[in-house]
């Protein structure tokens, strides 16, 4: 160590990553995957937002959730509900990392994370931008074009391009033409 210098510590970071996640997005995944290079621990926190009627269950989005995030080992995934200053306060994070891909979701994300430091100073927000494949994805997004039958290849993790929550659309049947129609 260099004479004057002071001593420094390793500190173990937490952040805490929360959402709803309905569904979980291959722009979700994106954030997850550069958060756990970031920090010692990230946990993502599915909302139990009784208001909401979501696509899917909580158990099914956080057992979506576990499935596509395995590959990251730093990454645990947890449910909470109430104050996510609360949530943060239990769980020993000190920080809140949120992705941001607009002015839009800045100015709302800002409050937020204003209010949050209000609540509870140690806590701090990390705002991370998408990349650039991810910058128009949003889960909004992915449930219209679901509820249109539209394509979901490459928006969201195959395991839940195929899932089967109870609002979850499901294609339209194949049009089928006996050979009488045809003959008709």
């Amino acid at each position: 160590m260099c004479r004057g210098a002071r001593a420094t510590f390793m500190k173990t970071s937490i952040a805490i990553y929360p959402g709803s996640f309905d569904p979980v997005t291959n722009g979700h995944l994106d954030l997850i995957g550069r958060g756990e290079k970031m920090f010692d621990r990230v946990i993502v926190a599915v909302l139990k937002n009784m208001e909401k009627e979501p696509l899917f269950s909580v158990t099914e989005r956080v057992e979506m959730l576990r499935e596509v995030t395995k590959q990251f080992p730093s990454v645990e995934v947890d449910v909470f509900q109430g104050l996510l200053v609360d949530y943060a306060r239990k769980r020993d994070a000190a920080v809140i990392l949120r992705g941001i891909r607009a002015v839009s979701d800045y100015e709302y994300e800002l409050q937020m994370a204003l209010m949050n430091r209000k609540l509870e100073p140690r806590l701090e927000t990390v705002f991370m931008l998408p990349g650039e494949t991810y910058s128009y994805l949003s889960a909004k997004l992915v449930r219209e074009i679901a509820q249109l039958g539209g394509p979901l290849t490459g928006l969201v993790p195959p395991l839940v391009e195929q899932g089967s929550g109870p609002n979850w659309p499901q294609p339209p049947p194949k049009a089928v033409l006996s050979f009488q129609a045809v003959l008709d």
